[in-house]
This record gives structure tokens, sequence and C-alpha cells, in this order.
């Protein structure tokens, strides 16, 4: 069914844009948090840490790919899409459902806007909504520090939580979606350099992996392809996440950074109160964007 999946996009992103998160007793993400907390292989000897985190994240991804692809095959059992067009649009409507708690604009955007919200409160306000949503120490951040993470948390998890997934939804469905969300939620659980470093670094190199492709198209719907760009890009300890964060601070001329690991667009302004609202604005149309072209793709894939 060659429309079957470029319907269940716009639907998918509507119920977002209505509704925002499922319960959290419904949500699948919370569910992957679940299962990877039942882990603690970070007190292994290394060689142990990393077979046994790479085992735990193989039988989980198969577990999540499974229940995707039998999720997905119910509703294609159970409607028939290709039988009617009310059958495929009902079809389009169950899908997209199950596709929305795997991508999350409304609730990374309001998250981020909530940062600019409190600093009108008070810096120390400001420091622990952004702690929120940063694993670095805000304690010590400046105003402009502050909205300078917010926008990069914006920008990274841009693809995070809304490009990659539907690039893989475009790609392999369901499955393709429900696969990455469970890599990117272990990779933010488990793929950090301290006594977690073995056990998590097949999940760092997996996301990675997953996320090396829809991390340069983030970057390209939100600027325009330039060496700027490229250059600016490899700035961060990251093969991935500098890509959005590149483009987003050169699209709205901004410095942005973490002190003493990276600077990006150096040449830029800093971050002054109105910027979130400029990034929002932009993330929004590199959502919108995205949201079209990978729809088409999997249109195109399909056909």
């Amino acid at each position: 069914m060659p429309l079957l999946l470029p319907l269940a996009v716009p639907v998918a992103m509507a119920v977002d844009r209505a509704c925002g998160e499922p319960p959290t007793w419904l949500h699948p993400v919370v569910g992957m948090g679940r299962y990877l907390g039942l882990f603690r292989l970070a007190r292994l000897p290394a060689p142990l840490a990393f077979v046994g985190g790479a085992a735990a994240w193989l039988l989980g991804a198969v577990l999540v790919g499974f229940i995707a692809l039998w999720l997905e095959g119910q509703v294609l059992l159970t409607l028939q899409p290709w039988l009617s067009p009310v059958r495929l649009l009902g079809a389009a409507l169950l899908l997209g459902l199950l596709l929305k708690p795997l991508l999350a604009w409304r609730m990374l955007a309001d998250e981020a806007m909530a940062v600019e919200t409190a600093l009108a409160e008070s810096l120390d306000t400001g420091r622990v909504r952004l702690s929120r949503l940063v694993s670095r120490d805000t304690s010590a951040l400046s105003a402009t520090e502050v909205r300078e993470a917010a926008i990069e948390t914006l920008a990274e998890n841009l693809n995070d939580s809304v490009i990659a997934p539907l690039f893989w939804f475009a790609i392999l469905g369901l499955p393709g979606a429900a696969i990455y969300r469970f890599a990117n939620t272990a990779d933010a659980m488990w793929g950090y350099r301290d006594e977690r470093e073995w056990s998590g670094k097949w999940a760092a190199r997996a996301d990675d992996a997953l996320s090396w492709l829809p991390a340069r198209l983030t970057g390209l719907l939100l600027a325009r392809p330039s060496l700027a760009l490229w250059r600016e890009a490899r700035r961060t300890p990251s093969p991935n996440s500098g890509w959005p964060m590149a483009a987003m601070a050169l699209r709205l001329g901004l410095r942005l950074g973490k002190p003493g690991v990276y600077t990006l667009n150096a040449a830029g302004r800093d971050a002054q109160p109105g910027d979130l609202h400029a990034a929002r604005t932009r993330a929004r149309g590199a959502v919108v964007a995205g949201a079209v072209l990978l729809a088409a793709l999997a249109w195109a894939l399909r056909s």
C-alpha cells in the first residue's frame, strides 16, 4: 500500500500537536527506559560489561521491533486497507496513532520555551528548568549560557525526537521508528564516558550509526548546505549532534557551545531574549518540511 505510511505521518503529527504525549503507563518510550533500567552492568569488568550491554541492547531491539511489527501487521490484517479508500484512511489513522508516541515535537518545543519563561522569573529558576533537559551542570551558567544550552537541546533533539523516527518510519515502517527510539533511549541512559562507558559502548555506537543520515538531513532542513555548516558540524565530539546544532547557530547568527568542549559559529553573537522563540520557529519549519519530505520518501519507496 504506497499511500498507507505517507498518510500515517500527518496523522501522527496532528495528534502530537493536539494531544502531546500519552500517559506514562501507556508510553512505549517509558517502557523502553524501564527495560533498560533493569540492567546494572557498569561494575563488571570491561569485556563482560561490553558483551552484556550489547546482548541487552540486541534483545531489547528485537523485542521492540517484533512488537511494532505485530502491531503494524494487526492494522493491515484487520482493516485490509487495499480494499477501499475508507479502509485505507482508517488504517492510516491507526498507524499514525501508533507512530505518534515514537516522536515528540510538541513536548520538545514546550520544554525549550519553558526555559525562557523560567529565565524571565529568575536566573536560578532558568538554571533549574534547564537541568531537566541537559546532563551538564547548570548551577553556574549565565543567562546567555542557559539560552545557548536550551537552543542546542532544541536543535539536537529535533533530530532525535522527530526527524530520525520519521526517517526510519519511512524506510522500515513502524518497526524502524520503534527500534530507532529504543536505540536513542539506550544511548541517553547508557552512552556516557564514565563508569557506564563499556556497558554503554554498543548503545552509543548503534545510536551514532542510526542517527548518521537523519542528523545531516536535520541540519539541511535547518540551514542551507554550505562549507560553513560542514566545518562547524565537525567541532563537536559527537559525529551527529553537531549538524543540527551548527545549522541552528548559523541560521540564527548565534554563537553556541559547551564551555571547554566546543564552540559553534564563534563569530556569532550571544543568545538574547527572543532567540529561543526564533529557534522554535525555525525548528517548526524544519519539522513541517521534514514530515512532507519523509512522507514522500515513504511513498516513493513503496510505489
